[in-house]
């Protein structure tokens, strides 16, 4: 009896210690939640966070990269010069949801297909991430943000393999991705268009164009493992989206043709009041040597004074010229009904130069800027403020 109690006692703990076991080193699980655009500017792009399962105690967390503050000592003028500090936070799942469900923007979740060594070692690393001492990062909104973020950590989860599935050339680019998706505001998109430089019109691979949380939600659910099976095994919806849709990808390039009439109309507009109606030419030249003065100023201060890479070297500076400032006291002048100086007349030759400059080098660059649309568009009504300023001069002093 006693020995058939010691087989017992040793199959309990010998069962107890294998239920343990299992416990302790059953595999997180592992999911990616995608978060559709809102309304607030730095919402245009979407949203993603990586999410892990714990199989012991049932908790849903979620590894949020997307958090900043903007009470932090000299936000602002970080922030201005392209020096952002993100961090990683961890909150429950279902606390991170709160603020897209109560603002209708829709979430879905991907559960992945990692081996337990991968999805563990995946788990401990975003554990150590999180931690206050190692959260912060630096913010690149092309580069190094919070979608870039989940997709190097799951690229470092499968041995680099993303990356080797994600290597083929798209036809978007930096600048495509970021028009389409802040064209619902319009400001931010003249902003995007005008402001990036040729950095940001070089093809993408779809590693790239994974910076966008949406686009790296397409190409995890065509992916695959280690092993050869689909990554995503599981693609639910979470939150439906209640705002407008993703603005659709553009299949073509933007066609040139429309900001070409309305820049010969424009150019026709100027010469006519140029003949006829010297003040209200005066007028519209004013107010486009300043916008363009303004530009350029803004154009020059991203290219020499920020770590916006993407917008240096500008090619829209030889469209809105920073000499542009320079031909305000002509327009001025013939405003008040006098004379403008014969340099200013040159002068504006020279910035009229510099827009064909523009368009010789959009051809010649292996990978130009893309801003034909804008080329044609002011390029017309430079030559005709160059054209009118001489014809205004040659007339001599507006008496009437």
């Amino acid at each position: 009896m006693p020995e058939r109690r010691g087989r017992t006692a040793r199959l309990l703990l010998a069962l107890a210690l294998w239920t343990w076991s299992c416990v302790a080193f059953a595999a997180p699980r592992i999911g990616v939640v995608t978060m559709q655009p809102g309304e607030i500017f730095f919402e245009r792009f979407g949203h993603n966070a990586i999410v892990v399962a714990d199989p012991v105690d049932g908790s849903v967390t979620s590894y949020n990269f997307g958090f900043f503050d903007p009470t932090e000592e000299d936000f602002i003028a970080r922030f201005v010069r392209g020096d952002m500090r993100y961090r990683l936070v961890a909150l429950p799942l279902e606390q991170d949801l709160e603020y897209y469900r109560d603002v209708g923007r829709g979430v879905s979740l991907q559960w992945l297909d990692l081996d337990a060594r991968d999805a563990s070692e995946l788990a401990a690393a975003l554990a150590e991430n999180a931690r206050p001492e190692n959260a912060h990062y630096g913010y690149d909104y092309f580069l190094d943000n919070c979608s870039t973020r989940v997709r190097d950590a799951l690229d470092r989860a499968l041995g680099g393999r993303l990356h080797q599935q994600l290597d083929t050339r798209r036809a978007t680019t930096f600048r495509s991705e970021s028009t389409r998706l802040a064209s619902p505001d319009f400001w931010m998109w003249l902003g995007f268009d005008i402001g990036l430089g040729p950095a940001a019109d070089v093809p993408l691979d779809g590693w790239a164009e994974a910076f966008v949380p949406m686009r790296l939600e397409d190409e995890l659910a065509a992916a695959v493992n280690r092993q050869g099976r689909p990554l995503v095994v599981d693609q639910r919806l979470l939150i439906p989206h209640r705002l407008p849709p993703e603005p659709e990808m553009a299949g073509t390039p933007r066609p040139w043709w429309p900001w070409l009439l309305a820049g010969l109309g424009l150019a026709a507009v100027v010469v006519g009041a140029g003949a006829r109606l010297r003040r209200t030419w005066a007028t519209v030249a004013f107010s486009f040597w300043l916008v363009s003065g303004l530009l350029s100023a803004l154009m020059l201060f991203i290219w020499f004074g920020t770590a916006h890479e993407f917008g240096w070297a500008n090619r829209n500076l030889l469209l809105f010229s920073p000499f542009g400032w320079l031909l305000l006291p002509a327009a001025w002048r013939v405003l008040r009904r006098g004379t403008p100086a014969r340099w200013s007349t040159w002068l504006a030759w020279v910035v009229a130069a510099g827009s064909a400059c523009a368009l010789v080098m959009y051809w010649l660059e292996p990978f130009p800027q893309r801003h034909l649309h804008w080329i044609v568009a002011i390029l017309p009504v430079q030559l005709a403020l160059a054209w009118t300023l001489q014809s205004i001069r040659g007339h001599g002093t507006i008496r009437r």
